[in-house]
């Protein structure tokens, strides 16, 4: 008589180690010449990020799609969250021109990229992480609350591009 098969639990892990390269990632993107991407994981781990990479064109500064190909080339990046940009009053032609360009071009580059992405106005994010109506540098503070560690938030303009792209992923993500 054979006895029963006993039944043994599996004991969770809190984390398993997969190689950078088989993670699931998620994309925050503040767009523009002055932005970044941020690559998270999905519980809010940083992993890396990109300063908005550009190329002067004479007296005009352009997204350098290639370069943001290259970083995101070889990652398993599930889902983006792009900022929803818009021209802004009293703002030059020229200027809404550039901005326009650099956003049309990294979501070319997303999509490009075959990654699926979703499209978050700066009100919607802000509110979520309690900044409405506050200044740049506030949502920069608290990046730096979140993530100690990371030495580019202690830069002003810079460090504001990487936290407002650290918050679209999060708010993307639901962790406030």
């Amino acid at each position: 008589m054979t006895r029963p098969m006993r039944r043994t639990r599996l004991r969770e892990v809190d984390r398993i180690d997969v190689p950078a390269d088989e993670r699931s990632l998620y994309l925050g993107i503040d767009p523009g010449c002055s932005g970044a991407l941020v690559l998270i994981e999905q519980d809010g781990t940083f992993v890396d990020h990109l300063l908005m990479p550009v190329i002067v064109q004479g007296s005009t500064s352009r997204v350098n799609g290639a370069a943001i190909s290259a970083f995101l080339r070889g990652r398993r990046v599930k889902h983006a969250y792009i900022e929803l940009v818009a021209s802004m009053p009293k703002q030059g032609v020229a200027s809404t021109f550039t901005f326009g360009h650099a956003a049309g071009l990294v979501q070319g580059v997303v999509v490009g990229a075959e990654i699926p992405y979703t499209l978050i106005t700066p009100n919607k994010w802000k509110a979520a992480v309690g900044l409405r109506g506050s200044d740049k540098d506030v949502a920069r503070s608290r990046a730096v609350q979140l993530y100690p560690g990371l030495r580019i938030l202690d830069t002003k303009a810079k460090g504001q591009a990487v936290a407002d792209a650290l918050f679209l992923a999060r708010v993307g993500l639901g962790i406030h």
